[in-house]
């Protein structure tokens, strides 16, 4: 038994944001239509692939964010496919897309359309800017991807080295965090439901998922009136809270309490730094001195030596996916989970979900759906002239 397995959920979306949101609800047991249009999901072809472009139904993109969903290929521009989705909306409990605002309504399939069929219909948008139901703004309407939300929302201002330019963070956490906002969002308009009988439009954009997680930006420069820039692997009013380059690799050192200072000053042989800056302020001011004779500690020694060395105190090595595949950690934690690859002769692996339930713990073992596989158990069989 999931936790949400009697959630009904119609996914109109497509790409990253939209699928990675209904994954985590199918995760935890939602019942997932994932609605494509002719043709499928604009990811279904993109690369990586395991053996075959040729002979694999889609690639790793696909699979690793529509996991434990059921396909279904509708053109809603088509009287009869529309109608057979209204059908489905009166019996489903969410219906997620993540088009431009306007769009649904285009196909005369808007909130309050759908609303009429059911009134208790959990309606969720993800858009670049928001929808002008939540409130209207003068970007409603343009292409947002990823990196345009970063770039708008902060991210980019402070991420990279100090006299480097603006960097994109590595994951595309503009639609990533979009998508994990939104899915608390309709959990939380699902809730509402249960205890009123009234359902709700949830929107979550972009943007504004961005401008959340720079939160820190928010205050300082409310309190400061300076805007945050750039500062590498430092942190603004933390110190030692770096990288640092070791004999073969790189390690972060997050030692900034006074108790983690001196058990790290101890560790290096140095009590005398501990005694000579023993408060964060001191830190703070002296942070260049003391980041250079870190800094030349950690370069004679090995990654695992430094880390042996500093046990108990907040250090971790720089990884890569190598390395994370070969952490016991993520094994126990079931943070690798093997699916079947259609077309290819062996499994492939996909990140597993970090929510972890003791009663009804998700399982996000079944691989993602061919097109339209699911047809028939979805709409039933096909009538003709003769079963009349």
């Amino acid at each position: 038994m999931g936790a949400l397995d009697d959630l009904r959920v119609l996914d109109l979306t497509q790409v990253l944001a939209g699928p990675y949101c209904t994954m985590l609800l199918a995760d935890m047991g939602a019942d997932v239509v994932k609605i494509e249009r002719p043709g499928g999901d604009l990811i279904r072809s993109n690369p990586p692939f395991a053996e075959d472009p040729e002979a694999e139904a889609y690639g790793g993109y696909f699979q690793s964010v529509n996991r434990g969903k059921r396909s279904l290929e509708l053109d809603l521009g088509d009287d009869a496919d529309r109608e057979a989705f209204l059908d489905l909306v009166e019996r489903a409990d969410v219906v997620v897309e993540n088009y431009r605002a306007g769009t649904m309504e285009r196909f005369e399939l808007g909130y309050e359309r759908l609303r009429e069929r059911n009134p208790e219909l959990v309606y969720s948008a993800i858009r670049g800017f928001g929808d002008p139901r939540t409130g209207e703004t003068h970007r409603q309407g343009q292409p947002s991807f990823d990196l345009v939300a970063q770039a708008l929302g902060g991210v980019m201002e402070i991420t990279g080295q100090e006299d480097g330019p603006p960097t994109k963070v590595g994951p595309g956490i503009g639609d990533l965090f979009t998508a994990a906002l939104n899915a608390v969002g309709i959990l939380a308009a699902v809730h509402h439901r249960e205890r009123t009988g009234e359902g709700q439009f949830v929107d979550t954009g972009m943007y504004d998922s961005i401008l959340s997680l720079c939160e820190r930006t928010v205050y300082q420069y409310s309190y400061t009136g300076e805007s945050p820039t750039r500062r590498g692997n430092a942190h603004p009013t933390l110190f030692p809270y770096n990288a640092f380059e070791t004999a073969d690799g790189h390690v972060v050192v997050a030692a900034f309490g006074d108790n983690h200072w001196t058990a790290l000053c101890e560790s290096m042989d140095r009590p005398d730094l501990a005694a000579d800056y023993p408060d964060a302020g001191s830190r703070l001011r002296n942070r260049d001195s003391l980041r250079e004779t870190i800094a030349a500690w950690t370069a004679d020694r090995t990654t695992d030596e430094v880390v042996e060395t500093l046990d108990g105190i907040p250090v971790a090595p720089v990884q890569d996916t190598a390395d994370v595949f070969d952490d016991p950690h993520v094994r126990n934690r079931e943070m690798l989970v093997e699916v079947d690859q259609p077309g290819a002769d062996r499994q492939v692996t996909v990140a597993g979900t970090p929510i972890k339930m003791t009663e009804t713990p998700p399982e996000p073992g079944d691989r993602a759906p061919l097109l339209d596989e699911h047809r028939g158990e979805i709409l039933g069989p096909v009538r003709t002239a003769d079963d009349d």
